[in-house]
């Protein structure tokens, strides 16, 4: 296949201005002194980087987002928690419930729910265990008011990426404080994670959805047909 030369100068210049953002045109890149420099370079970053939204009205910012997805949102206090789980796995009548690794037990509703919890530790699960389940229950790293999505960097009480993918129903506990601006403020604070970890982040905006080219919405096909949210 014979490439278009104008397609391949437009690549070669995207590639050329990533790897000057990276520090990759540097002598020596690669060595850990030459990646940490690479934190200092003059980047121009025209955008914005703070919300100007007051924090007392980013949950609401955050809730109406959420539901233009076709989420499910509860707002509750803490001790409600366990029973608030309960009544939405009762109503969607989950009998398996996947609790990822550093999950708060707290969270979790008492025998008389009937619940099975399916623990990813200290095996993990199946991706056939997973598929056979009812739902997940998760915590997360951050949510986004600007844009109504939830950030899951793989931390303790989210686990790894394929719990929040296979299952088809996920229940995300949201705390009010964990609810930030604009998406850009989410990057600077995942920044320190991902270097020091390398974990992978997961942008959740709604229950997972596509379109054809007809504009006919299917939903649940890479990841959770339902979601509901539950801030606390």
């Amino acid at each position: 296949m014979v490439e278009d030369p104008v397609m391949s100068t437009a690549k070669e210049a995207i590639l050329q201005r990533i790897r000057a953002a990276l520090g990759d045109d540097q002598p020596g890149w690669g060595t850990q002194s030459t990646r940490e420099d690479t934190r200092s370079l003059n980047i121009e970053r025209g955008y914005r980087t703070h919300g100007e939204t007051k924090k007392q009205q980013r949950v609401g910012l955050f809730v109406r987002h959420v539901e233009e997805y076709k989420a499910r949102v509860s707002q509750i206090s803490e001790q409600k928690l366990p029973q608030t789980v309960a009544d939405i796995c009762s109503a969607e009548k989950v009998k398996k419930l996947v609790i990822p690794p550093g999950l708060d037990e707290k969270w979790l509703p008492g025998p008389e729910s009937g619940l099975t919890f399916l623990r990813d530790e200290p095996d993990l699960l199946s991706y056939d265990e997973l598929d056979k389940s009812d739902a997940v229950l998760t915590g997360c790293f951050r949510a986004v008011a600007q844009t109504g999505t939830i950030v899951l960097n793989a931390g303790p009480g989210q686990g790894r990426r394929a719990l929040t993918l296979i299952p088809d129903f996920h229940i995300c506990v949201v705390r009010r404080e964990q609810v930030t601006g604009i998406v850009p403020e989410v990057f600077w604070d995942l920044e320190p994670v991902i270097r020091e970890e390398g974990a992978p982040v997961t942008f959740i905006s709604g229950p997972s959805a596509t379109s054809d080219i007809e504009l006919d919405r299917v939903e649940g096909v890479h990841g959770p047909r339902r979601l509901h949210v539950v801030i606390v």
